[in-house]
């Protein structure tokens, strides 16, 4: 990996992605997304869970938010959702700036793995579910480019993985070399950088 994720700050990925979360109209929740068989507010959820779950991963505060795996429920969110999806993605923030949060051994949705790893991990996901939000509730979208570049990094290394498909991201959608950065890494984590909303 180029960037070195040891020094990566998810404070304006966060940012980002709560201000996304914040422009979601009510009337959008039941909406469909990039993401196969998420709606909108499961969406929500799924990154309200991931970032408890991360947080904890980077406290390595492991139990029951870390040790369950994303796919074991369809996530989505409570009545508090628009107090608790910001509040949790800053504790995110603030954890990760620990430097021990990227050493040593941790874990998130069940899987083990080195904290370096679980930071670049968990940019992949804010920059690639914050692309999914902005898409699927029409605003614009630009992630911090610290963190995209740690997550196209990941995806990169992940396509050359034989059994790739079979994980969490799905066949890598090709997209031209001289496309914007986010394209390119919107296509290597299996989704299609035209994705848009059906029309209302």
């Amino acid at each position: 990996m180029t960037h070195d994720t040891t020094t990566l700050d998810l404070g304006p990925q966060a940012r980002v992605l709560a201000r996304l979360a914040e422009g979601v109209d009510d009337a959008r929740l039941a909406d469909p997304t990039p993401c196969p068989d998420m709606a909108v507010r499961n969406l929500l959820g799924h990154l309200t869970g991931l970032s408890i779950a991360f947080r904890d991963a980077a406290r390595k505060d492991l139990g029951a938010t870390t040790d369950t795996s994303p796919e074991a429920t369809v996530p989505d969110i409570g009545p508090g959702w628009r107090e608790e999806l910001p509040k949790v993605l800053g504790e995110l923030a603030e954890a990760w700036r620990a430097p021990q949060a990227w050493s040593g051994m941790t874990r998130a949705g069940g899987v083990d793995l080195p904290g370096e790893v679980a930071g670049a991990v968990v940019a992949d996901e804010l920059v690639i579910h914050g692309w999914d939000l902005a898409r699927a509730t029409g605003q614009e979208y630009e992630p911090d480019p610290a963190a995209l570049q740690v997550a196209y990094g990941l995806l990169a290394a992940s396509a050359e993985e034989p059994d790739r498909d079979a994980g969490m991201f799905g066949p890598v959608v090709p997209v031209p070399d001289d496309a914007p950065l986010l394209d390119r890494a919107v296509g290597l984590s299996g989704r299609d950088p035209g994705w848009t909303r059906p029309a209302q």
